[in-house]
């Protein structure tokens, strides 16, 4: 036995021998429990090592000991603090009786020494930190003695004098749980019905508040951790892979819980580019060769010789009279809209005529809406039912096309081309509508105190009082069966449509479950769905119980978004924020997932989106979706549109198909810049010698707020606006505006078909598995081998987390300062260039934020577009940009307060 654990026992054995018979007053005990409890957690500000304080701490425990002070009335909390930093000193005061001693100070409840009883508390609480403790403390039956003294003080307190005795029992009960064996003991001894009666009764003084966070943490982490209700946690679609390829393995099997809740500090959120973290400095790339490395192609070098043909600008004759490409793919889209051969339509399953999800369930509800005084004489029978083509035909006669850049016709034709995983047969209406932006701005929400609590506290609610559960399946993909009467009626299949199940809880609330990616069991964020025979005026909660993000800008005021029906069909087709009470925490679901990279087994945690919203009308139509939804067919359509729209005399606008999809849909690629002037020879050069700007997007599906960034910036750059034709006049601005069309179709968060993330694929793509990343770095790879490297490269994302629009770029000095290393100067150099464009945005761009742009390269994101490009072609601006889903923290477009949208729009 080492000194420092003879000394702790002689203090042990003291505590069982010395103290216990006589306790006078009560002053000494209390300096004592307090002293211990010192002595356990040690001061904030201690720094020295516990091999350094052994020896010296034995000697003061024994001098201690020796001269029995601890009985005087002059013992000093501090003599204990050079132990605090010995790591096994708390175990070694439970091994040696400490707990017995302070249970005797503690117990039976009385409100005698008061004092003494509050320091033996948090003396019990500093030692219960141990697990050892903690499961001594279990099998000797001390939680539940704990839960009858917390009963007992909670009963008796009456005036709330002793909050901090109570808050203190709570904090014993809160480290016991930490084990498995404490969260069991802690359920067998009704600890959830105790705690749950008592916070009800703490709820209206808000003085209480520490007892109920502490109580509710408690709540929450014993609640019986269940697998989600599904029949798996993969994806209800798959999608067989080419060659010998194989999905991302399954993730079944049940898993036991870690000791500490403190797991959730350990998770890592892989969301886009984050950087803040300090523990992603140990990320940082710290060996220069690697970062200015140069790698070989990863292709033979005659295999670029096929890119050419995709840039044909460089190669235009423009000594025709007629100045556009008569072999362009788009050649009249008015016509080819109503073309029968529009789509090659391979499987006759799938040569119908597309239905609206909405309104053909049941005609007659679209004669109410359009023909009320008809309303007694409909007759339901399916005979009688509008046909399709006459309800679409009706519809199209009451759309008003005031709606920018958008068709239905178009996008009804686009969408009947579109391949599916579960072969679409329905629209879901405000696609095909259209939308108008909303006529004002609206504040964030603003967060009621207690919120997240309350919410936890109605889950614990349905545990412990499961009278008015139900409990029922209304919608599942997985068993698509009739839904059931009397309940809202959910549907989701349609084109990046995304809800697997919803389960009544009670008349009107609801749980529901996201699906997966497809050939994955992970990535829950992304949700839109129909919703249908509600009752107006009535708070729905609906809880997403399948989210995985740690935090959630549903926290900090973002509202998810709504369409009805009704109101688009009565002259306002908008997308609205909708939603109140809306809150997002972690629950008690559990999942079993592959490691990230070691092959083990890593936890993972579900997180509850919940909200309520009030219907405006009676059996409306609505749509509820994560954010302002952007659809494959809608982007094909808005191609179509601006098109059709150009001025073909001042703006050059080809659109090619850079590939064909996993999925055989194909990936439209577009080159944008000016006519030349005139024919003769230098302006047809100017033409030719003009520098590339490469953008991509929305290569993470479930960022529809990248498609929108990348929607209005074809809509400036087709425009008549002077910068616009002094930036085609400039650059060859080559566009991929989504990256991972199937993705988005099947109605993905982050992936393809073949389950990966396409942004980590870049260093190695396959052409079979990633064809749109294969191909679009194969034709930077060609513009490089012909000396024509994009003077910038842009990738646009959507960030769930952060506010503002901001940049991530690449830069060797700045990731080596952040990571501590010395820097020579002289041997790293490096063009500042790639600040410009960020500084630039910061003057012109209001939701552009300067200090949120990060220039470090991180190991992890060695394989994303923005490391890849800048390593390999050399592109100096090569970009990641990122914009918020919720609103800006700063700046003309900073929401705070309601105001009316300014006539004059602001360019970014």
């Amino acid at each position: 036995m080492s000194t420092g654990e003879g000394a702790l026992g002689k203090l042990g054995k003291s505590c069982r021998t010395g103290f216990a018979p006589d306790f006078g007053s009560g002053c000494v005990h209390r300096q004592f429990c307090a002293s211990l409890s010192l002595f356990v957690r040690g001061p904030v500000e201690s720094r020295w090592e516990p091999r350094e304080l052994i020896a010296p701490g034995a000697a003061t425990l024994r001098h201690i000991s020796s001269k029995q002070c601890l009985p005087a009335a002059s013992f000093r909390a501090d003599c204990f603090f050079p132990f605090i930093a010995v790591v096994t000193t708390g175990t070694m005061l439970g091994i040696n009786g400490a707990m017995e001693l302070l249970f005797k100070v503690i117990t039976p409840y009385s409100k005698r020494h008061v004092r003494t009883v509050r320091a033996a508390i948090g003396a019990l609480a500093a030692l219960l930190k141990s697990k050892s403790n903690s499961r001594r403390a279990v099998n000797r039956g001390y939680l539940g003695e704990l839960l009858r003294l917390y009963q007992d003080w909670h009963r008796n307190d009456v005036s709330n004098n002793y909050i901090y005795i109570r808050r203190g029992l709570l904090l014993c009960l809160k480290y016991i749980t930490n084990i498995q064996l404490g969260r069991e003991t802690f359920l067998g001894s009704r600890g959830m019905e105790i705690l749950f009666t008592s916070v009800q009764d703490c709820l209206s003084c808000k003085n209480l508040d520490p007892i109920i966070t502490t109580a509710t943490h408690i709540l929450r982490k014993c609640y019986p951790k269940e697998h989600l209700p599904v029949v798996t946690v993969r994806s209800s679609y798959s999608f067989p892979l080419p060659g010998n390829a194989s999905a991302e393995p399954p993730c079944e099997g049940s898993e036991g819980d870690s000791e500490s809740e403190e797991e959730e500090e350990d998770e890592k959120d892989w969301d886009n580019e984050d950087v803040e973290s300090k523990e992603e400095d140990c990320d940082l790339e710290t060996d220069v060769n690697k970062l200015r490395s140069r790698p070989v192609l990863d292709r033979p070098e005659q295999e670029l010789e096929k890119y050419e043909a995709l840039c044909a600008e460089l190669f235009q004759n423009f000594q025709e009279e007629c100045i556009w490409d008569k072999n362009d793919e788009n050649r009249d889209i008015a016509e080819k809209a109503q073309d029968k051969e529009f789509c090659e339509e391979k499987d006759p399953a799938r040569s119908h005529v597309f239905a609206l999800c909405s309104l053909l369930k049941d005609s007659a509800w679209y004669k109410k809406v359009f023909y009320p005084h008809c309303e007694a004489s409909i007759d339901p029978s399916p005979e009688r039912r509008l046909q399709s083509s006459d309800l679409v035909r009706n519809l199209l006669e009451k759309h008003r096309g005031d709606i920018p850049f958008h068709s239905p016709c178009f996008y009804a034709a686009r969408a009947q081309c579109v391949k599916s995983i579960p072969g679409y047969r329905e629209l879901a209406f405000p696609d095909f509508w259209g939308h108008q932006p909303p006529p004002y701005s609206k504040p964030v929400l603003e967060r009621k105190h207690g919120l997240q609590r309350d919410k936890v506290l109605d889950d614990v609610r349905r545990l412990i009082q499961p009278g008015d559960v139900i409990g029922r399946t209304v919608f599942d993909l997985d068993d698509p069966s009739p839904a059931a009467p009397g309940c809202l009626t959910f549907f989701s299949k349609f084109e990046s449509g995304n809800l697997r199940k919803a389960i009544q809880v009670r008349e009107f609330e609801y749980d529901l479950i996201m699906n997966a990616d497809v050939n994955s069991s992970q990535h829950h964020q992304w949700f839109y769905f129909e919703v249908r025979d509600m009752k107006p005026a009535v708070p729905y909660r609906f809880n997403i119980i399948n989210c995985e993000k740690l935090n959630s800008q549903f926290n900090y005021g973002m509202q998810l978004v709504m369409y009805s029906v009704r109101e688009a069909l009565q002259g306002r087709p908008r997308w609205t924020r909708a939603g109140q009470e809306i809150c997002y925490y972690k629950n008690h679901y559990r999942c079993r997932s592959a490691a990230a990279g070691g092959g083990g087994v890593r936890r993972r945690f579900y997180y509850t989106l919940t909200f309520s919203i009030k219907f405006p009308h009676k059996d409306d139509v609505c749509y509820l979706a994560y954010h302002y939804p952007y659809t494959y067919s809608t982007m094909m359509s808005h191609l179509d549109i601006l098109e059709q729209n150009r001025n073909p005399r001042k703006v050059y606008w080809r659109q090619q198909t850079l590939c064909q999809t996993l999925g055989g849909n194909p990936c439209p690629l577009l080159t944008i810049t000016a006519m030349p002037e005139s024919k003769n020879r230098d302006d047809l050069e100017q033409f030719c010698s003009r520098p590339y700007v490469f953008l991509t997007a929305r290569v993470h599906p479930g960022e529809s707020n990248a498609s929108w960034v990348m929607k209005g910036t074809l809509e400036f750059l087709v425009s008549s606006d002077p910068i616009a034709e002094l930036l085609r006049k400039c650059f060859i601005f080559k566009i991929v505006p989504m990256l991972n069309p199937d993705g988005v179709i099947n109605g993905n968060l982050r992936c393809s078909l073949s389950g990966d993330d396409l942004n980590r694929q870049w260093l190695t793509p396959s052409s079979q598995l990633h064809p749109t990343i294969y191909h679009a770095k194969g034709l930077l790879y060609y513009l490089s081998s012909i000396g024509r490297a994009p003077l910038v490269f842009c990738d646009y994302h959507g960030h769930s987390q952060k506010k503002n629009v901001f940049l991530y770029g690449c830069s060797i000095k700045e990731t080596l300062w952040q990571a501590g290393c010395m820097v020579d100067t002289a041997v790293v150099t490096e063009d500042v260039g790639y600040r410009t464009l960020p500084k630039i945005l910061d003057k012109v761009a209001p939701a552009f934020v300067m200090n949120s742009c990060s220039f470090l390269v991180e190991k992890s994101r060695a394989s994303t577009a923005r490391v890849v490009v800048w390593k390999e072609m050399g592109v100096l601006r090569s970009y990641t940009m990122e914009s918020t889903y919720c609103s800006c923290s700063h700046g003309l477009y900073r929401v705070s307060k309601p105001f009316k949208k300014p006539s004059a729009t602001v360019r970014a």
